[in-house]
């Protein structure tokens, strides 16, 4: 649902780094700054009716991904936040920040609502989300619990906690906004000797995930988007040859599969209208 697979995918492609790494101060008040930052922008973005990151594209670009979306394609982009035009330094930690879009055909607000909000089965995104729980709901305000599990290098288990804030623009655009509140890392998983570390202390496989959806219906169906920030252990200096170039390519193809299940997991649900059966079918089979 809410949580970009693709984050644990790219955090394990180099050998882990001494295990006493800790989460400083700094970095974490550093993130803090880079995600404020970025919570400007989309209000502005808002203000602006840029509610999708492709409606701030030049005139001919943005009709040119719009069609491209409705024949099902995907549209996908690494983002940096700058403040006062500067670059905003993360020291001792290494910020991941991108943005995908797809269009569901038939689909309805409610629809992809249903499932990105079943927090208490998330088995759409198997086995990267291998626990989810509602911990609280009141109003706009939801508490959830995630654990996420990657097994690319060895068992990795992380617990996390998180609060979602939904908010409707009109009728036809929705938002939820999901901030880390908790995420702790669990050494010797699947084994007797299982244990939760301490908050912030362990490989640094993920310090802190703060995620976004937006989804919009129109043209027949709805354009949703996530758009995830990160926050991770730096990549040593002797891989950084190596690892940064993956960095870049596996978050694309692994944001890909979650947008992808989300859409399958819709269509799923969507009433189909009698003669179109044949059509929706082919669409799930091809965005599988």
């Amino acid at each position: 649902m809410l949580l970009a697979s693709w984050i644990l995918a790219a955090l394990f492609v180099a050998p882990a780094p001494d295990p006493a790494v800790e989460l400083k101060a700094e970095t974490a008040a550093a993130f803090d700054q880079y995600v404020r930052a970025t919570e400007s922008r989309m209000d502005e973005d808002i203000r602006d009716d840029h509610f999708l990151a492709i409606d701030a594209l030049p005139d001919q670009r943005r009709r040119a991904v719009y069609a491209r979306l409705q024949r099902g394609e995907i549209f996908i982009e690494p983002l940096r936040t700058r403040e006062d035009e500067h670059a905003i330094h993360v020291p001792s930690g290494l910020v991941h920040h991108w943005a995908g879009v797809i269009f569901i055909p038939k689909a309805t607000l409610a629809d992809v609502l249903a499932v990105l909000q079943n927090y208490d089965n998330q088995d759409t995104y198997k086995p990267v989300i291998r626990h989810s729980k509602l911990i609280s709901r009141y109003g706009d305000q939801t508490k959830i619990y995630l654990q996420f599990f990657n097994n690319s290098a060895g068992p990795v288990l992380i617990n996390a906690e998180f609060d979602l804030t939904d908010t409707q623009f009109g009728a036809n655009r929705h938002q939820i906004a999901g901030r880390s509140t908790r995420i702790a890392e669990v050494a010797n998983p699947d084994t007797p000797k299982e244990r939760e570390l301490p908050v912030g202390r362990g490989h640094g496989y993920l310090w802190r995930l703060d995620t976004y959806w937006r989804l919009e219906e129109k043209d027949g169906g709805v354009y949703l988007q996530n758009e995830s920030i990160a926050l991770t252990r730096t990549v040593p200096i002797l891989l950084a040859w190596l690892v940064n170039p993956l960095v870049k390519s596996i978050p694309r193809n692994a944001i890909t599969s979650l947008l992808n299940s989300t859409r399958k997991a819709v269509l799923k649900s969507v009433p189909t209208p009698q003669g179109n059966e044949t059509l929706l079918f082919d669409l799930a089979a091809t965005w599988r």
